[in-house]
């Protein structure tokens, strides 16, 4: 059997799992292809690997100095207020707010960094004349966990050059920002966040079946993959925000699937439902069911439609039994009329951060868990094919209700 040496190549599967104050996160990456010769990895890394082959798995306990170096340690700056400078970048409606990220192309006077600078920079104290601001990397100073599965070792093509990629660098990137800066909340509700640019009653922008996906059929799997980690046979299930097509892992017999959506064409249609109920939950949170009646509530990339986050989220705690489940996916597609304002604005790692804080302000949430996929190959036959070679991302934030 092929084994990794610097003339072959590998697929390589890295989970990062780390932890912040009272919550768990793990990132995932799909690395395909990885140059031995070429590209770069941590010497301890790099070492390990060499003569495995497909199939095997590998930990290692990282210390953030393994990891981040050049200019990427926890770097806390004071700077005038008026160096925050969105005009810089087209952008002078952005306000600093505690917690969260912005690019760091809009700093003015900062040595060495200019405006195209998209890398993030955190904003952890805000005075009347001056910013706290955190330069480095969110993870810079986080132990970390990183599990390696190797997937197929081939031989390379001849060497010709070509670009160099560091696999720390893609696998870390974004990673770390849906955590809170000190266990502080970030401020993600200042201003309007949840104003939208359609603003008419959400019955009529649904009133028309949309029978498309929002996510690829490699996505699609993962969102069911992570599902059947909660749901079980004889379970009920609630499906929150539903439309024509549950996620839910096949095979498994339910008690209950019911679903909440805004198209009656489009839940008939939906097969996996036992019954359903049409409802805006914008206009009206209060669900049509008795308490502790779920075992497990799903809502599946629809999470950024909803204006009045923490009425809905209680709503699902009161339907729950204790230890039940509520989780949360999403990716990066939706409806731009119907979204909040405020998704948009966000990276896609914060948007975790901000359902977290959904989460969070809930108060009936313990075991708070954070989840993202990357880099898995998009189907051949997926029409996307060819413009974006990777699967959509998954992003998922989940919580058990308290007993």
């Amino acid at each position: 059997m092929t084994t990794i040496r610097p003339n072959n190549t590998a697929d390589l599967f890295f989970q990062l799992t780390w932890h912040s104050r009272n919550v768990r996160h793990t990132d995932t990456y799909a690395g395909h292809m990885v140059n031995f010769w070429r590209d770069l990895l941590p010497r301890r890394l790099s070492t390990d690997l060499w003569e495995r082959q497909a199939g095997d798995r590998l930990e290692w306990r990282l210390a953030p100095e393994e990891l981040f170096t050049n200019g990427q340690a926890r770097d806390v700056r004071r700077l005038r207020k008026a160096q925050f400078d969105p005009e810089r970048i087209g952008a002078p409606h952005i306000t600093p707010r505690l917690g969260r990220f912005y690019p760091k192309g809009l700093l003015a006077d900062v040595a060495n960094v200019f405006i195209a600078n998209r890398e993030p920079f955190r904003c952890v104290q805000i005075d009347d004349d001056r910013l706290g601001v955190d330069m480095g990397h969110p993870l810079a100073e986080t132990p970390l966990t990183l599990n390696i599965t190797v997937g197929a070792v081939s031989p390379k093509s001849e060497e010709r050059g070509g670009t160099t990629r560091d696999w720390m660098e893609t696998i870390t990137h974004g990673v770390g920002m849906q955590a809170r800066w000190n266990d502080q909340p970030t401020d993600f509700f200042s201003d309007t966040p949840f104003s939208r640019q359609d603003e008419a009653p959400d019955p009529l922008f649904y009133a028309k079946p949309r029978l498309v996906r929002h996510l690829d059929d490699t996505a699609v799997d993962m969102v069911r993959q992570l599902y059947g980690r909660f749901l079980a046979q004889d379970m009920r299930v609630l499906d929150l925000m539903s439309s024509w097509e549950s996620h839910l892992p096949a095979g498994v017999a339910f008690k209950q699937v019911s679903g909440v959506g805004l198209n009656a064409y489009e839940l008939e249609k939906n097969g996996a439902l036992s019954d359903f109920r049409v409802q805006d939950l914008n206009a009206n949170p209060a669900l049509p069911y008795a308490d502790g009646l779920f075992d497990a509530i799903v809502c599946t990339a629809s999470v950024e439609y909803l204006t009045d986050p923490w009425a809905v989220f209680a709503e699902a705690a009161r339907v729950l039994r204790p230890g039940g489940y509520l989780i949360v996916t999403f990716s990066n597609r939706w409806f731009p009329p119907k979204a909040i304002a405020l998704w948009s604005e966000l990276h896609e790692f914060e948007r975790m951060g901000l359902v977290l804080e959904y989460f969070h302000r809930s108060g009936s949430f313990t075991d708070l868990q954070t989840y993202s996929v990357r880099g898995l190959k998009r189907p051949r036959h997926d029409k996307y094919f060819g413009e974006i070679a990777s699967s959509d991302p998954i992003y998922a934030v989940w919580g058990q209700k308290m007993g």
